[in-house]
């Protein structure tokens, strides 16, 4: 079992910006609705990091099967 930690620097940095520029702005729209607790205690900047190093893991695991991200799929 392999252990997926947080983003580095030291893999590809276009990657990782990408990865953080969509983040922010994931977080910006966010913001307009409703700010959330966690942001608030945590900070933006990590709060930023820890949602695009979620959306690096969902790419991670999408990878192997060729899948396409679904928004209508749900946990059963």
């Amino acid at each position: 079992m392999q252990v997926l930690l947080g983003i580095s620097k030291r893999g590809n940095s276009y990657i990782r910006k990408l990865l953080i520029h969509g983040a922010r702005s994931v977080l910006r729209a966010r913001v307009v609705k409703k700010d959330t607790p966690r942001r608030e205690r945590r900070g933006h900047n990590k709060a930023v990091c820890a949602l695009a190093a979620k959306n690096a893991r969902r790419i991670w695991a999408m990878l192997p099967n060729g899948e396409v991200f679904r928004t209508d799929y749900a946990f059963t």
